[in-house]
């Protein structure tokens, strides 16, 4: 079936050549890195982990939602998500990839990457980390070429997949959960220590990865003869207005507790986010443009006649997108390790090469999602003539 994937018209080809322009200067910049070090980007001894692993932390949770199809689909038996599992468990594997390369390119030298097997420490949380990430990338491309080719031959799925996707399920689930114990198993760092880290995370995740799904229904919908359909979406849009709730109310605890105990390590980075500390307030406009996002999107979602407009529900998809991303990649990340334990301000700002780099991670992802989607889309057009 991959020949697929090279059967395009004008503006497919058009599409993956924007791509690889991106591609191609992101894998410049990343040679540039490579040779001087990570010496050229923002990153310094107090603030250790910029846009990559933002960049990352945010993709582990869109990786993460595929989870909300493959469950409702395979366990609950709601078969109206059989038109669109395929297309979420794509999308989990291009949002994996995206995360292993962030990490591979926040190394410096990609062949550090082998210390986690050539030496492995399962005591360490990133040793569990770089297994359930690949261990759930696999997952997600061989439960998916497998599904994807039974149903080309009008099967359905050959039994003995299915203990691959109830194993898929939990290991999505945890992916984000070990990722979150990342953060929250730093004593140093007082807005990361939070019991409730892992449940902020998934929230985001069960709300930023269906959105973007619903984006991508809507541009296969616009592009090809395939039709994700009605109820698909409107079920999606159901779980994105819930899990985008319980993400905002979550925050609000963080804010309750942190202010009404009075601990400043635990005030301190939520005052410098929203209003800045000492008079650095580089993160200050990135945090109101999440909120106004935020704010946007739980107007227009929670009023269902609002939401099942496919323009609206577009435009608040957008908007948990684009809440999330600031909030969990900028906010989180970044905003934790201001102040740091010395209570001093280092703020960060992202180089132009880091940019470049992050933007040809970005068009990777999309590569590779745009060639799977043509070969599912493909498929299944023609199962329909």
């Amino acid at each position: 079936m991959l020949e697929k994937g090279f059967l395009g018209g004008r503006k497919y080809w058009i599409w993956m050549a924007c791509l690889l322009l991106f591609m191609g200067a992101g894998f410049i910049s990343w040679l540039f890195q490579f040779r001087e070090g990570l010496g050229i980007t923002g990153m310094s001894r107090d603030i250790s982990w910029g846009v990559y692993i933002a960049n990352f932390t945010f993709l582990v949770g869109v990786a993460a939602a595929a989870v909300m199809v493959v469950l409702p689909y395979y366990v609950h038996h709601y078969k109206a998500f059989g038109r669109i599992t395929i297309l979420a468990e794509f999308l989990g594997v291009a949002a994996v990839t995206m995360c292993l390369l962030f990490i591979l390119v926040d190394l410096g030298n990609p062949v550090r990457a082998l210390n986690v097997i050539l030496h492995p420490t399962p005591n360490s949380i990133l040793f569990w980390d770089m297994v359930v990430l690949n261990g759930y990338l696999f997952l997600n491309i061989f439960i998916g070429w497998n599904v994807l080719t039974a149903e080309r031959k009008g099967s359905p799925p050959p039994g003995w997949l299915k203990p691959f996707i109830y194993l898929s399920i939990p290991w999505a689930i945890s992916i984000h959960t070990v990722t979150a114990f990342l953060y929250a198993g730093l004593p140093g760092r007082h807005f990361w220590l939070t019991a409730i880290m892992a449940a902020r995370f998934l929230s985001s995740a069960f709300a930023a990865g269906p959105a973007m799904l619903i984006l991508f229904c809507f541009i296969v919908r616009k592009t090809t003869k395939f039709n994700p359909g009605n109820e698909q979406i409107r079920t999606l849009s159901g779980i994105v207005t819930y899990a985008m709730i319980l993400n905002v109310f979550f925050f609000l605890l963080e804010c309750f507790t942190a202010f009404y105990s009075n601990i400043p390590g635990h005030m301190h980075t939520i005052v410098y986010l929203f209003r800045g500390l000492h008079g650095h307030t580089g993160l200050v406009p990135w945090m109101w443009v999440s909120a106004f996002f935020a704010v946007v999107s739980l107007v227009l979602l929670i009023v269902p006649a609002a939401r099942r407009a496919d323009d609206v529900l577009a435009v608040a998809c957008v908007s948990v997108f684009i809440a999330c991303w600031i909030d969990k990649g900028v906010g989180l990340v970044i905003g934790g390790f201001i102040p740091n334990p010395l209570e001093h301000i280092t703020e960060y700002v992202a180089t132009v090469p880091e940019v470049l780099i992050t933007l040809g991670v970005w068009a990777t992802g999309f590569f590779i999602l745009s060639f799977l989607y043509k070969i599912a889309i493909t498929v299944k057009e023609e199962l329909r003539a």
